[in-house]
């Protein structure tokens, strides 16, 4: 690992920390250290630390804002790639909008409604990444992620990069190819908007906006929903059914705000929400017969 910090910091790629810790890096605290982060300047020095891994043979993995991510309290060996500062331009052309995988999803929903830009409306609130969201196929309120991504820029496993329609991404209920059949992350994307009147959009923004704050508990360390809707029932229902509101293992605690909510009590160890999760699962089995499974990625 020596040589890859060596050549990352000579070729001036960004921010290289060994040893930096994770729980630093989601909106969990939760998370030990990673063997080496890597947070590029630009997509070119991205494309600089894949090669130089490549080279090396060196595990990798990358990261966005750390919304829907539990990290293992032992954290990560090889090098975690953070997309953030410096991935997080917006290029706007009508209704044209080219952002890069880094940016914040509010920031660039409020960006939009000043243009007058209609169809993120729906992720007004959500603290994740543009790139996390088109990696997850976010949703909320009706809508989702595949009905305004045009195409997308994809960083695989083997570190080559690639542009993918938006039916090649094969979206499906909080789901993208990228999870599964090619493994990848979302470095920049092409969102297709609507043109809409400003009044209309913002106020759409600030009443789901107030609807997350009312009902979810952001104001509390946390990685967002941790359950998928087992469709048609929605999880936060099964688990408040379930008289789980509230439970707690160590510093985890299922939120008595939005039952589908873990959070983080102020000295939870990722170990503490993985037996949380797995009490949930068991319990939701035997009460109702039904099979919950997570949104979360959890990285252990």
């Amino acid at each position: 690992m020596k040589k890859v910090v060596a050549e990352l910091m000579e070729a001036n790629v960004g921010k290289v920390i060994e040893q930096e810790p994770l729980s630093k890096h989601t909106t969990m605290k939760i998370g030990g250290p990673a063997e080496l982060f890597v947070e590029p300047s630009n997509i070119e020095h991205l494309k600089t630390t894949m090669n130089i891994i490549k080279k090396h043979g060196v595990k990798w993995r990358a990261i966005g804002r750390g919304s829907n991510l539990l990290v293992s309290d032992q954290g990560i060996s090889g090098v975690v790639v953070k997309l953030g500062n410096g991935l997080d331009d917006v290029e706007i052309e009508d209704n044209m909008v080219k952002v890069g995988g880094g940016c914040s999803v509010v920031k660039l929903s409020m960006m939009l409604s000043k243009q007058g830009l209609s169809g993120l409306e729906f992720a007004s609130g959500i603290p994740g990444s543009i790139g996390g969201a088109v990696y997850m196929n976010a949703g909320a309120h009706g809508s989702d992620m595949a009905a305004i991504v045009e195409k997308a820029h994809i960083l695989f496993e083997d570190g080559t990069m690639q542009w993918l329609t938006k039916d090649e991404m094969e979206f499906s209920y909080r789901h993208s190819i990228l999870q599964t059949e090619r493994p990848g992350v979302c470095v920049e994307t092409v969102l297709s908007m609507t043109k809409g009147e400003k009044e209309a959009i913002v106020a759409v923004m600030q009443k789901n906006k107030d609807y997350r704050r009312e009902t979810q508990p952001w104001d509390r360390p946390c990685a967002g929903s941790i359950f998928r809707n087992p469709l048609p029932q929605y999880a936060g229902n099964l688990i408040e059914q379930a008289g789980l509101k509230g439970h707690e293992i160590g510093g985890a605690k299922v939120s008595e705000q939005h039952a589908n909510f873990i959070v983080n009590t102020g000295d939870a160890k990722a170990e503490d929400v993985l037996n949380l999760i797995a009490h949930i699962k068991a319990v939701i089995k035997e009460k109702f017969d039904v099979e919950m499974h997570t949104e979360v990625e959890i990285i252990q």
